[in-house]
């Protein structure tokens, strides 16, 4: 079993293959830290980097006992205020106005498998073998409640996950102001800190900076994880680069409001936190009532940033999807909105269907404007029945024409919106998220429904339901196309508004789960004006996401580049647009297009009626192309290569399952003049075994050859690629 309790001396040790994680039990009955890293030896005790440390004007515990404090002191879940000053993990506020709290040991167990956290998405095992969790229970005698932590190891993964619960068990109501997901304190401030920021249209982009003393971090306060700021960092050794060196990454399996922070004290250790933000986040516990923390998942290379991914990638592709659709190749798909927009009919449809159907299109997606009184984005939302004058035998008169096609048929939703100009508005004006005294502020004509009240939550299920129920619908688009402001929820009582943040993601996660498991065949994708809630929490209900709403190929190798930091390719919806692109006007030929779509999952946003006969016969290559190459390139192993934000040619690659096909993908972002040529080393190749490159031209290479000198790459081979000279595909089977 990878957990083991040295019980004379209060220590216990997590470990596999590759990791280990070290705490104990501290003199005072907290949870202390003692490493966290590559493995050492399981049978061996460590408690003595314990350091107790006299130092000037700190605080102790003890009186006569100069040496033990926990400001000094390496923690795993710490409080504020018993001579810590530094932020501490969880907050409880006590009905006499105290906010002092001492969770002291009181026992715990270790068991196969991982433990259930009600109500939040969550990673699993579907093998008890595959994990074994570390349950301690910790207990405040004063206000008789429980603190429960959480810690699983994989057994095959360099991977921990962390989480919390509060239990009240007296009389009394306790008030928790904040719980964090998990505190990490390591030894040592010799970091640098990657994050994923971005915007609409930019969405998580690489951003490396320096920790330093003080605190550093970012979060969400929008109502969701957001484009701006994305629930995952990393902690990287500054020599560390994608194939070697130490990094820890740490990622949220949440989609509302976060906070991530770095804290380096002036002694020069490093604590880091993520969870719930704090800010507008109160949770009231009476008797037997019990709060759960979301699920955090720190992963830990000894191999550089690539591996960290790939570890990542394989976690949430086989422990975080669920259903159908973890272990099915992703279909094909066709979405109607760059081509009609709002502009649609029944007839329309099935002309754009026919085309589609032609190129080897599998799914066709009826986007927004299909229902209500919705020609434009001022009117509709909410009322999720069909506007019978574009479709005046309902959606069955384009759905038999689309499954006669031989594809199947897919559609757009924002149910968790309204348009004021809606029947769902006019009959319920008070189901918005907002302060009756104040005049709400829109984004896109559209307000937020209080999805924090169950029976708001309950009217918009049941017309989802009846939408699935009457047609044969196979995938779902569900956007999200604002944040929350004014969060107010009329039917709350004052000491309950600090709930609605939480409550509403709690209640989108159940309206996701109940509509997953009535239709598992549906397949669901996400999505928030792009990617603006591209999070695990919502991969484990959608296993897929909208990366972003710029398609622009050349935008898309930053955001998907960055995207693949944490999230595997399979999750990214990626898709072919129409040219000059629609959000930066930039014309890029249709084989750049599709040779950046191709890592992800395939889809095309273009009006195909309007296509000349080689642009077809371009499409219909790609798509035949994807087809035999999909289970590669949505199962595959990704490898980043060069940079996009500091090279002005990109690479990536993919190797296939079982290492017999790789395809290496190179991107010029720049043209320039009189250009010599330059070489592209390939990873993560047998060294002894021959590779025949089939593409742009035949060749033969030994693996260690592609490892150690490389393709070399010339304007010819972009060339042979179209007119553009912005990208080229190698691809390679192992003989």
């Amino acid at each position: 079993m990878p957990i083991i309790f040295h019980k004379e001396l209060q220590e216990f040790h997590l470990y596999n293959e590759e990791i280990s994680y070290v705490i104990h039990i501290l003199p005072n009955g907290h949870i202390g830290n003692l490493y966290f890293g590559k493995r050492i030896d399981p049978y061996k005790t460590y408690n003595h980097l314990f350091e107790e440390t006299f130092r000037p004007l700190a605080a102790y515990v003890y009186e006569g006992d100069n040496g033990f404090s926990l400001q000094n002191t390496r923690q795993e879940y710490p409080t504020f205020g018993l001579s810590d000053f530094r932020k501490g993990a969880f907050l409880i506020k006590q009905e006499s106005g105290s906010e002092i709290s001492d969770f002291k040991y009181e026992s715990h167990k270790i068991m196969k498998g991982k433990s259930v956290l009600p109500n939040l998405p969550q990673t699993y095992v579907e093998n008890k073998e595959e994990a074994t969790t570390l349950e301690i229970v910790l207990f405040d005698e004063v206000i008789e409640s429980k603190l429960k932590l959480y810690f699983t190891i994989f057994e095959d993964r360099p991977v921990v996950t962390r989480s919390s619960s509060f239990l009240n068990l007296s009389n009394k109501l306790i008030t928790i102001e904040k719980a964090m997901s998990f505190n990490l304190d390591l030894p040592d401030t010799n970091y640098n800190m990657i994050q994923l920021n971005g915007a609409w249209g930019r969405e998580r982009h690489v951003h490396n900076r320096n920790i330093k003393e003080g605190t550093q971090g970012f979060y969400s306060l929008k109502g969701a994880s957001s484009a701006e700021f994305n629930p995952f960092f990393a902690l990287r050794r500054p020599n560390t680069d994608e194939f070697s060196g130490e990094v820890l990454g740490f990622s949220l399996i949440y989609s509302g409001n976060f906070a991530a922070e770095v804290d380096v004290d002036t002694y020069n250790q490093t604590r880091v936190m993520m969870g719930i933000h704090p800010d507008r986040f109160s949770w009231k516990l009476n008797l037997n009532e019990e709060f759960y923390t979301p699920e955090a998942v720190i992963v830990y290379s000894d191999r550089g940033l690539n591996y960290m991914s790939n570890v990542y990638h394989s976690l949430y592709r086989e422990c975080l999807m669920r259903g159908k659709w973890k272990n099915s190749v992703r279909p094909i798909l066709l979405n109607s909105w760059e081509a009609l927009s709002f502009s649609i009919d029944e007839e329309k449809i099935k002309k754009l269907a026919t085309n589609a159907s032609k190129l080897g299109i599998e799914l066709f997606v009826l986007d927004d404007g299909w229902f209500g009184e919705r020609n434009n984005d001022k009117a509709g939302l909410g009322d999720w029945t069909v506007n019978k004058e574009k479709f005046p035998n309902g959606l069955n008169g384009i759905i038999n024409c689309i499954n006669d096609l031989g594809m199947n048929f897919g559609i757009w939703i924002e149910p968790e919106m309204v348009n004021k100009d809606s029947n769902l508005y006019r009959n319920h004006p008070d189901w918005i998220i907002h302060d009756p005294t104040r005049r709400p502020s829109h984004t896109r004509n559209q307000y937020t429904l209080d999805f924090s009240r169950d029976e708001v939550v309950e009217y918009i299920y049941s017309k989802i339901e009846k939408l699935l129920s009457d047609y044969n619908i196979s995938y779902i688009k569900w956007d999200m196309n604002r944040y929350i402001t004014e969060c107010y929820s009329k039917t709350k009582e004052n000491n309950l508004q600090g709930t609605v943040y939480h409550k509403y993601i709690l209640n989108v996660y159940k309206m996701y789960d109940k509509l997953t498991k009535k239709f598992p065949n549906v397949l669901f994708e996400s999505c928030s004006s792009g990617g603006a809630r591209f999070d695990p929490g919502m991969l484990y209900y959608a296993p897929q996401t909208w990366t972003s709403d710029n398609t622009d190929a050349i935008e898309r190798l930053k955001i998907q580049y960055g995207t693949s930091f944490v999230y595997p390719l399979i999750s990214m919806g990626s898709h072919v647009s129409e040219c000059p692109n629609q959000q930066v006007f930039r014309e890029t030929s249709l084989e750049t297009r599709g040779n950046v779509a191709y890592f992800g999952n395939l889809g095309y946003e273009l009006n195909v009626n309007n296509l000349l006969d080689d642009e077809k016969e371009k499409i219909i290559k790609q798509i035949q192309f994807y087809k035999e190459n999909r289970e590669a390139f949505q199962y595959g192993e990704f490898y980043r290569i060069k940079n996009p934000y500091s090279n002005n040619i990109a690479a990536w690659m993919i190797k296939s399952k079982d290492e017999k096909t790789v395809i290496l993908g190179c991107y010029k972002i720049l043209n320039h003049a009189n250009e010599g040529k330059e070489r592209i080393k390939l990873v993560g190749l047998d060294t002894n075994e021959t590779y025949k490159l089939n593409h742009p031209y035949e060749k033969y290479f030994k693996g260690d050859e592609l490892m150690n000198i490389g393709i070399s790459i010339n304007n010819e081979d972009f060339c042979n690629n179209g007119n553009d000279f912005s990208s080229v595909l190698y691809v390679l089977r192992k003989l």
